[in-house]
């Protein structure tokens, strides 16, 4: 086989001597991350202009050993030889945190899936599972008797693989943190030399487990079994160092001692391509779209190898598996209830392995299980027969009798359905967890902390944590001789109640401040013959619903403030800053099973019910969580997995944005702590479990918020989906910027929030016209186009019909055009004050109409040639690469801009009419005369479908 030859490019001068070297891809192959442990920068490269110098970031002290990209590309992790992992935002590269350090080198670093946890080690004893949301560690994982070179994300979310320096291998269960396998010496004894280290990795689709042989091979490992399955065995002359899969899993490529990368096609395995270097190779990276590897050797040079695979042979990209959940082949070989006493029947036998196995570990595995379960349904086929017809028999025996009883029950139907009643839901307290004998458990968790109880024979122990300690007061333990029950918390204080209790049969409710100036600033109430259902706290006010339908509210201070009766039994509450949200039965449940819900909305500081109305829950199911989102919109989640956020659009109604029945997998349960404009923080139980343990700490998962669409004809669910949030979250900031107005206050950033929306709507918007004009929807394209709110989008949509050849729809967009410069000039008859500059600016507005006329009569021979680029990608692409004509073409020849003279009259015309006072007090955002007139304003992106960088 021919040996190829490959030039590599200095990246880290480093040393004269080896060191071991990291390289990167980001998601979308749009940059190279490299860093070397002889040099503590990192450093990220443009692939497409190698010979441009990178950006390099000097944050760590010492050499950095270890990188981890998100798998959204967005959040980059280093550790180092000082000790420390560091976050920063990607691809910008500015410093985030330090988001925990080590008493030792760091080693490996590895996100999982969602990019919520991050995994590091080293030579420390113990893998940290790094809660990348609060910074807070969720576990710390030990076993390893060396250290800790290698780890790797099982891609189905359950495992967490991990290697050290003498061969050892450990697979982790996530849920739990106990040890599933523990393989010894299946792989090289690396020693000391820090520039050699032992990696594994898991096939994308999940199912196999790649491990550096004794024999110069890769073993690979099953999923679940951790049993070996094959190796992949050829020319490598001295040890594996380093393996990667391609991003399909059809594809493996290893670099040796020996100096070479060998190229494997796994299925047939043997090897298709190689290629020699100078030096050792200690790190690659599989191109995520495209033929290509990325190599670094340990002098910290680097390159790109292209056309890694033969052309002849399917692409390393083609048919990209996605991860599974189990079962999800559809072969149920024996009930869910049964697996999971299978497995625990297992998990006793893990920790008798052999030591001197040498990884041929003997569990009973579950295939071995499954295959033993199909063989007893052989064995006793014939007396399960035998049943069957003793059954029949019984069967035929009971018919008559059934038959008689039947009128009988047909009389007293009319009175068992009287009787029977659904059960009304019970009052609860978002972000609590039911109390377990011996255990802790949670009386509140939401997105700022959490408080925690575990009851002693006398008293019960109460701690308060918060997410981020570097900002949340420290609070001390509370030991609790009221037996509290409920609780609530924000950042000023937290408030606790306790059912009634006692010979006289009182209530108590308790408000604890965080900080205060005076010394004794926590309070008490009591209630006798009265209890307290259900708390919450806002930012001047404490609440409590009691069993006689009463709303008490309170200020901090204590001050009985308000009480007022409510029409039903408390449910739940909720409270954020002035809002307080409380949910109560109107009637009884339906005979269906559903329960009848009422939400109402207080404001406590204007003494106010903005809304109020019935509350939607998913048929059958009932409310397991109630509260605000980080911006202040009331949502709830019910029992089947539903999420809903209130919207004051048409009247007052609830938008569902999240349905777990569509992300969850099989035998699992989201327990949600909160939610913000774009995220749902939830906490993944396993069956039979439906809430989480206080220890060990839970993680938090972030799911993406989406609407129950339809499946489009157009199949672009995806942007249909950010166009309806970008519309939602622009009519929440208009709404805001509403009330801040009418108080008086500054409007500025929510101004400059509600641009970055209307430009990523627009960038949104015009990916689905490209979408529809390939699809032959033009009546959708239309109707999209008047939704564009800047007049260069509507431009850039009438040089996107033009260049695949639609004139008719190109015609369609010049005429939307002139209708909105026909409006603006309007606009300005009635907004801009008569004056000497009057005729200057109708004269540009007369100018861009000219212009839009002169492209509608034919005169398009200008862009043509400039659009010979999106002609052909509307020819030979779909719609989701037709995204990138504006950035590929920023020059527009539909844009006119107006020359000094011009432009100087119409700022004294502009300025005139500020000094007068505009009318309406949004004029400048809503109504962009900046736009219409030419100038282009410093502080916002003229071009929507350029990134914006003044965020």
């Amino acid at each position: 086989m021919k040996i190829k030859s490959l030039k590599l490019r200095e990246a880290h001068k480093g040393s004269a001597n080896a060191s071991f070297c990291s390289i990167l891809w980001d998601l979308n192959a749009h940059h190279l991350v490299t860093a070397s442990s002889s040099e503590p920068s990192i450093s990220i490269h443009d692939p497409l202009l190698p010979s441009n110098p990178p950006r390099v970031l000097r944050h760590h002290r010492d050499g950095v050993t270890a990188l981890a990209l998100s798998p959204n590309s967005t959040c980059l992790s280093s550790g180092s030889i000082d000790h420390s992992v560091k976050l920063y935002k990607f691809p910008g590269g500015e410093f985030e945190t330090n988001i925990t350090r080590f008493t030792l080198p760091i080693r490996a670093l590895a996100f999982n899936k969602s990019g919520s946890m991050l995994a590091a080690a080293g030579d420390d004893e113990g893998i940290k599972l790094i809660n990348t949301i609060d910074g807070s560690i969720a576990r710390v994982l030990k076993g390893h008797r060396g250290p800790v070179t290698g780890l790797a994300f099982d891609p189905n979310g359950e495992y967490l693989a991990s290697i050290d320096s003498i061969g050892t291998v450990i697979y982790w269960e996530l849920q739990s943190g106990r040890t599933l396998y523990t393989l010894k010496g299946v792989a090289p004894d690396t020693g000391s030399d820090t520039s050699i280290l032992n990696v594994l990795s898991w096939s994308p689709d999940g199912e196999t487990l790649a491990v550096p042989g004794l024999k110069n091979d890769i073993v690979m490992y099953d999923r679940d079994t951790a049993e070996k399955l094959f190796t992949l065995r050829g020319d490598h002359t001295q040890p594996i160092c380093f393996m990667s899969w391609s991003p399909n899993g059809k594809y493996m490529a290893t670099s040796s001692l020996d100096k070479q990368i060998l190229i494997w096609d796994v299925n047939r395995k043997q090897d298709i391509d190689r290629q020699k270097f100078d030096n050792r190779i200690c790190c690659m990276a599989w191109k995520p779209i495209g033929n290509a590897l990325a190599v670094i050797d340990v002098m910290g040079k680097y390159g790109v190898w292209e056309s890694v695979v033969p052309s002849s042979m399917k692409s390393p990209t083609e048919d990209i598996p996605s991860s599974r959940s189990k079962n999800s082949n559809g072969l149920l070989f024996f009930d869910e209830e049964d697996e999971e006493d299978q497995e625990l029947s297992m998990s006793g036998s893990l920790s008798d392995l052999g030591e001197d196995s040498h990884g041929e570990s003997e569990p009973p595995s579950r295939k071995r299980l499954r295959k033993q379960s199909v063989i007893d349904d052989d064995q006793h086929e014939d007396v399960y027969n035998e049943l069957n017809l003793c059954t029949k028999t019984e069967y035929r025996k009971k018919v008559h009798r059934i038959n008689k009883e039947s009128s009988d029950k047909e009389r007293d139907g009319s009175r068992s359905m009287m009787t029977f009643r659904p059960k009304m839901q019970e009052a609860f307290q978002p972000g609590s967890t039911p109390p377990q004998p011996g255990k802790r458990n949670f009386l509140c968790y939401n997105m700022l902390g959490s408080i925690t109880t575990i009851k002693h024979d006398e008293y019960s122990h109460i701690e308060i944590d918060f997410h981020d300690t570097s900002t949340g007061p420290r609070v001390p333990p509370m030991t609790d001789y009221y037996g509290f029950t409920m609780a609530s918390l924000n950042e000023n204080g937290s408030v606790f109640a306790n059912p009634c209790k006692g010979e006289k049969n009182m209530s108590t409710l308790m408000y604890r401040p965080f900080s205060s100036w005076a010394n004794n600033s926590e309070w008490y109430m009591r209630f006798e013959g009265e209890e307290v259902k259900a708390v919450a706290l806002g930012g001047t006010w404490v609440a409590a619903v009691t069993s006689l339908n009463f709303l008490r509210i309170y200020t901090d201070g204590g001050l009985q403030k308000h009480i007022l009766s409510l029409n039903g039994p408390v449910v739940t509450a909720a409270g954020f800053k002035d809002e307080l949200a409380i949910v109560t039965h109107i009637s009884d449940c339906l005979p269906s099973n559903e329960q009848m819900l009422e939400f109402r909305i207080f404001n406590i500081s204007k003494g106010t019910q903005p809304f109020k109305g019935h509350l939607p829950l998913t048929p059958g199911s009932y409310l397991t969580w109630f509260g605000f989102t980080e911006e202040g919109q009331l949502s709830s989640y019910d029992s089947k997995g539903v999420l809903r956020v209130f919207t004051s659009q048409y009247g007052g109604n609830w938008l569902p944005l999240f349905s777990a029945s569509k992300e969850r997998k099989s035998g699992e349960n989201y327990w949600v702590v909160g939610l913000n404009a774009s995220k749902l923080f939830c906490i993944v139980c396993k069956n039979p479990d439906s809430f989480p343990q206080v220890l060990p700490k839970p993680v938090l998962t972030l799911l993406n918020l989406s609407f129950p669409l339809a499946s489009s004809d157009l199949g672009e669910e995806a942007l249909e989906n950010e166009f309806m949030l970008n519309n939602l979250h622009l009519s929440q900031i208009q709404k805001r910027i509403e009330v801040m107005a009418d108080e008086g206050l500054d409007t500025t950033p929510l101004d400059d929030e509600a641009f970055d929306i209307e430009a990523a709507q627009d960038r949104c918007i015009f990916r689905l016209i490209a979408s529809c004009c390939n699809g032959d929807k033009l009546v959708r394209a239309t109707e999209l186009v008047k939704l564009l709110s800047v007049e260069k989008s509507v431009r850039g949509a009438i040089q996107l019909a033009t260049a695949l050849k639609l004139p008719i729809l190109a015609e369609r967009f010049n005429n939307i055009l002139e209708e909105r410069l026909q409006s603006k000039t309007e606009v300005l008859k009635t907004s801009l004050p008569r004056s000497k500059h009057d005729r200057n600016v109708k004269a540009d507005v007369a100018a861009s109409m000219a212009l839009t006329a002169t492209e509608r009569n034919g005169d398009q021979t200008a862009c043509l040639e400039d659009s010979r680029e999106v002609n052909d990608a509307g020819k030979n692409a779909g719609p989701s690469q037709v995204k990138n004509l504006q950035t590929q073409r920023p020059s527009n020849p539909f844009l006119k801009l107006p020359n000094n003279q011009e432009e100087k009259k119409v700022e004294e015309v502009m300025s005139e009419s500020q000094s007068q006072g505009p009318s309406n007090p949004f004029f400048k955002s809503s109504n962009k005369v900046g736009e219409a007139t030419g100038i282009q304003q410093s502080h916002r992106p003229s071009n929507p479908f350029l990134k914006s960088t003044a965020k």
